[in-house]
């Protein structure tokens, strides 16, 4: 009988099968050194711990995904294909945007706590062209996958470099503009290139509260960003033109054509 019921024990620290799901497929493919599987309500972390996923919410309003986003509300805006022409996004079609705060923070820490520095690697920033030295974090493998999309735009034409050099940031512990949560910057996870060619949508905001895209960033760097799994902040309604930030598991989906008709 003690047995039986340790064995009963042992088959309930799996995770129980969950429907597939090929968004949440996606995410745990991108972040294998963190993340182990999921049921049909639960992400489970490779050190065993589990967060809720949330419900499928199809009319939920745009404002309360962005403040109070669940796991599953990451996925509520698909990430365009990378061929895909640059145009001014449908209103409030920011994808990526939405962020649960709880998963960035179990990913790459609270830097508030100062768990984020330690794991900051130095990245030569367009060596060739004097970009100087970035830090971001190794977790994930993001200080790797930044350094090839140096590496590359490094070989662009140098009417192209003045877009990158000097760039603008990557690692700064600060909210967002105008809200309490972290920026992508605060888990060293993002980059911002040359603010000077750079357009942001509190900037273009007209009185009425309409926002008219902009953007001056050439597609051949957007391009290089997204192959190594950076989402681009021009793709937003809410633009911001100079940042990139790792998100590969949108990517991964936009290559397979979720959502498919």
């Amino acid at each position: 009988m003690r047995g039986a019921c340790l064995v009963a024990l042992w088959l309930a620290s799996f995770p129980i099968s969950a429907s597939a799901d090929p968004k949440l497929d996606a995410l745990i493919a991108a972040y294998p050194d963190k993340l182990a599987s999921y049921t049909d309500t639960e992400l489970v972390w490779k050190d065993g711990s589990r967060m809720p996923l949330g419900n499928p919410h199809p009319n939920k309003p745009f404002a309360e995904m962005l403040d109070r986003a669940d796991i599953r509300d990451q996925f509520a805006i698909p990430y365009p294909l990378a061929s895909a022409p640059f145009q001014a996004p449908a209103a409030d079609a920011d994808p990526g945007r939405i962020r649960n705060d709880g998963f960035f923070l179990k990913m790459y820490g609270d830097c508030r706590k100062g768990e984020v520095s330690v794991n900051l690697r130095a990245v030569a920033w367009l060596p060739n062209h004097g970009g100087g030295t970035v830090r971001a974090t190794a977790i994930n493998g993001v200080a790797d996958q930044l350094e090839k999309v140096s590496r590359e735009l490094d070989l662009l034409p140098a009417p192209m470099i003045k877009y990158l050099v000097p760039m603008s940031g990557i690692y700064y512990c600060r909210p967002i503009a105008e809200t309490g949560r972290l920026s992508v910057h605060a888990y060293g996870a993002a980059i911002d290139i040359n603010a000077k060619f750079g357009d942001y949508w509190l900037w273009a905001k007209r009185l009425d509260g309409s926002i008219v895209w902009r953007n001056q960033i050439p597609e051949k760097i957007v391009e290089i960003f997204e192959r190594y799994g950076f989402i681009w902040g021009g793709r937003w309604y809410h633009f911001d033109s100079l940042h990139f930030e790792y998100r590969p598991e949108l990517i991964a989906l936009a290559k397979q054509g979720w959502p498919r008709d």
